[in-house]
């Protein structure tokens, strides 16, 4: 198959090549990768939750009770009974009526998107909006009408010109996954309302940091609710694994019956179920993580700051430091690596030409010394590569 040949090649002669690098310990602050360590900043393990001590116990405890696997779909005989717990305890966290665990964050996206619109309604999404979201819209075959990033007037003039005869939808991140800024919920929240429209919201970088008890952006824009879809992942500060949807019990009736990613989709291992309502419980009851983190995302991005990069509109501890070729970001890439800080480079498509970049991600459990040493390296990869 010659064209896979040339595919590759062409990556390669791009600098968009991607290859796999196996970890031989937890995602933590440190991991080791073919036998050297690495202070690790590219994790969404952000509260170092996925090896806290008290949720690994919990996971293992279900693990020994239940098995390793969920053996077959949630509507078949995979539907074990830890599912019932953590959905009800995400939806008192979330301050929704009900909530539907998914496979993955993905499959929450693209299942839930594509089983709600169809070909007669119009869909709004934000330009910067997660894979899966587009992937869902497309997939829905609905009317999409793609909005400049996080700008509300530009939103609320698109949704009154497209009036189309069928549902009107409003999707976006709340979080957005390679610059780390925040959108506009409580302007985009009153758009929906003002003109009917249903709102999505991914939260799936936001939930367990944002708001003052780490409910997520609901929280933090005090619309607690008063969102019509909220999506969120137990992947990312709660250290497990799998997706979720919080609203209505219909729309969760609704998504159990209608939703193909969900239905044809084996259940999550039983201790990923364990590991993501213990989450939950620990981070209600403790926000001494949740502010570790933020003193650390504090530190590291003034720093980055008064190095003189480009930390682009980033307010949260997603952190990209802009390269935009992709030969410089794959240079510094190297640099950091040779110097024990992992930090993957982010090249298209994942990003836009002449967007590249290093995308930081900062955890609760990064040290003092740590950050120090991080800054240090980013000092001397100005001058060593001439950013």
């Amino acid at each position: 198959m010659d064209f896979i040949d040339e595919e590759l090649k062409r990556l390669k002669d791009k600098n968009l090549y991607r290859v796999l690098r196996p970890v031989s310990t937890p995602q933590d602050h440190r991991i080791k990768i073919a036998g050297k360590s690495f202070i690790l900043l590219s994790s969404n393990n952000y509260l170092g939750l996925a090896n806290h001590k008290l949720i690994k116990k919990k996971s293992a405890e279900a693990l020994i009770k239940y098995g390793t696997g969920a053996g077959a779909s949630r509507l078949i005989s995979g539907n074990i009974e830890l599912y019932d717990e953590l959905e009800k305890t995400i939806s008192r966290f979330k301050r929704t009526e009900s909530a539907l665990v998914f496979s993955s964050g993905y499959a929450a996206n693209v299942g839930t998107i594509s089983a709600l619109a169809s070909e007669k309604d119009t869909i709004f999404s934000d330009e910067l909006n997660h894979a899966s979201i587009i992937d869902g819209c497309r997939l829905s075959g609905a009317d999409i009408k793609v909005y400049p990033h996080s700008n509300a007037d530009k939103l609320e003039w698109m949704v009154k010109k497209y009036r189309g005869r069928g549902k009107k939808f409003i999707i976006t991140d709340s979080i957005f996954s390679m610059d780390g800024d925040i959108a506009p919920l409580g302007e985009i929240k009153n758009i929906a309302s003002k003109h009917g429209c249903i709102l999505f919201v991914d939260d799936a970088h936001a939930t367990g940091v944002l708001g003052k008890t780490g409910r997520g952006s609901s929280e933090l824009f005090r619309i607690d609710g008063r969102i019509d879809i909220y999506m969120g992942t137990l992947s990312k500060a709660l250290g497990s694994a799998g997706g979720f949807i919080c609203g209505k019990k219909e729309l969760i009736d609704f998504l159990i019956n209608k939703s193909r990613s969900f239905i044809y989709s084996t259940g999550l291992p039983p201790s990923a179920l364990a590991a993501g309502t213990a989450a939950i419980e620990l981070i209600e009851k403790d926000r001494s993580l949740r502010d570790k983190l933020l003193k650390n995302v504090e530190i590291l991005k003034a720093g980055l700051d008064s190095l003189g990069y480009d930390t682009m509109k980033s307010e949260t501890q997603i952190i990209p430091v802009l390269m935009k070729s992709e030969e410089l970001a794959i240079r510094a890439f190297n640099f950091l690596y040779e110097n024990g800080i992992f930090v993957p480079a982010i090249r298209p498509p994942t990003v836009p030409p002449n967007m590249s970049r290093l995308r930081i991600t900062v955890m609760a459990t990064h040290t003092m010394k740590e950050m120090e040493f991080v800054l240090d390296v980013f000092s001397k990869m100005r001058r060593a590569i001439r950013i």
